[in-house]
């Protein structure tokens, strides 16, 4: 069982696979993984990102360092949305950012974040990085490694680690578990090499999982077989 998890989710999560916006069914069901982990006992961090507002792609007129700027803010919207569907559900939860002191939320304070896990709140981080030029994979691992995480669980629509796109190769292999510098060697695009190199570091795991497989988070956490498993050398 992993006692601290912190979750990297995508916007998509929010509206399904290829969708925009907010859907009231996908809202429900996305409140229900995380109950079900809050439930369990394991204090929750999350890093959502904002596919489900814009894509960077679509903001190539605008200098990247805006662009970034203005997806990091798309995150603030995603993580005052989630606070409002958990707390709608009873799961307490505070969003903390170094980018916005919007009245719902908090800055970003290592001692703070401690109490609102042992206050039993899922703790929801919006803004990225606070800088430009950075992923929320990056910003993922960073969070993760700060609130001292047990694991980096890596909430995707594929069910774990392959050797090649499953979606475009049926003979495509999954590993169950791979180490660090066998995924570097092996050139496998797990998370960016920013965020894969503050995670290896620091020695931190990664699982890399199906999040829309009802009940993979809870099994997860749970230290079950479920997707792909990073571990540190």
């Amino acid at each position: 069982m992993y006692k601290k998890v912190l979750i990297k989710l995508s916007g998509e999560v929010m509206c399904g696979e290829g969708s925009r916006g907010f859907y009231q069914k996908d809202i429900e069901y996305l409140v229900k993984q995380i109950s079900q982990v809050v439930d369990y006992g394991t204090n929750v961090g999350i890093v959502i990102g904002a596919g489900n507002i814009f894509r960077g792609e679509e903001l190539s007129e605008v200098p990247h360092s805006l662009a970034d700027q203005i997806g990091m803010l798309g995150t603030v919207i995603n993580a005052l949305y989630l606070k409002g569907a958990l707390e709608k559900h009873n799961v307490k939860c505070v969003v903390v950012s170094q980018i916005s002191s919007l009245p719902s939320i908090r800055p970003i304070h290592y001692d703070d974040i401690n109490l609102y896990f042992d206050a039993g709140y899922v703790v929801v981080f919006a803004g990225g990085t606070s800088n430009p030029f950075f992923t929320t994979d990056t910003a993922a691992a960073l969070r993760a490694v700060e609130m001292g995480a047990s694991v980096l669980i890596k909430a995707t629509k594929v069910d774990g680690v392959y050797d090649s796109d499953p979606k475009k190769n049926k003979a495509a292999r999954k590993f169950e578990k791979i180490s660090y510098q066998q995924a570097i060697k092996l050139g496998l695009k797990v998370m960016d090499m920013e965020a894969f190199s503050i995670c290896g570091r620091y020695k931190l795991p990664i699982i890399v999982l199906n999040f829309f497989e009802d009940g993979a988070l809870l099994k997860a956490v749970r230290g079950e077989d479920i997707g792909s498993i990073i571990l540190p050398d």
